[in-house]
């Protein structure tokens, strides 16, 4: 053949993509939160962010994700070198934090199935994400314990195969398997070089550090 496509062993180029944020600053009312905060992730790699309670972690991720915009400072995301505006890098990042909810009158298969369709997923693939975490497809989402829960804002967020994915206490109520289980998770989507995190854990035991932001006052 021509090309490589039908060569033994071939494996089709990893997409690339890249977030960089400069001089990121958030106020609420008279506090600001986030002072000129300055970093950047790349596939492959993951960015811890650091810093005591109040200090603007979650905040820095929920401007990341495009969920708040910040008053001063720059993030472009950028995906096969091509930047993707607010609205696009909203939908195309994954996204683990403690508020994220769910339909609790829908299973959990029938959450999951919802979200594929909007994102254009087969719904398999939130079939196969339920039996790695470990959550029965078939309980109603609103009998879902906290520690059930993260396991299916986990599923969620890596639903579309995400470039870039941000994790705000993803460990949070999680119990041995289950934290087992989302560490195993994390660590096959890095290792195929196609994914950058940025992560605020509770715990500083977090695998593949490349990078840190401390935002200790």
């Amino acid at each position: 053949m021509a090309d490589g496509a039908g060569r033994q062993g071939y494996s089709p180029p990893v997409p690339t993509s890249r977030l960089v944020f400069q001089g990121v600053r958030r106020r609420f009312g008279r506090l600001s939160v986030l002072e000129g905060v300055s970093g950047e992730a790349a596939p492959g790699q993951v960015l811890l962010v650091t810093g005591p309670n109040g200090s603007g972690k979650s905040t820095l991720l929920r401007c990341l994700a495009g969920l708040l915009a910040p008053d001063a400072g720059s993030i472009e995301y950028r995906e096969d070198d091509r930047p993707l505006d607010t609205a696009e890098r909203r939908r195309r990042v994954g996204f683990v934090a403690p508020d994220l909810a769910f339909y609790g009158e829908l299973t959990v298969r029938e959450n999951l199935a919802f979200f594929a369709r909007l994102r254009r997923v087969e719904p398999a693939r939130g079939l196969a994400l339920l039996d790695r975490v470990g959550l029965p497809a078939e309980r109603m989402a609103g009998t879902l314990s906290s520690g059930m829960r993260q396991r299916l804002r986990w599923a969620w967020a890596l639903l579309h195969r995400p470039r870039l994915l941000l994790l705000d206490e993803p460990f949070q109520n999680f119990d041995a398997p289950g934290e087992s289980a989302v560490r195993g998770l994390l660590a096959e989507h890095l290792a195929d070089g196609g994914m950058a995190v940025v992560a605020n854990p509770s715990s500083l035991d977090f695998d593949h550090v490349d990078t840190r932001i401390d935002l200790g006052r």
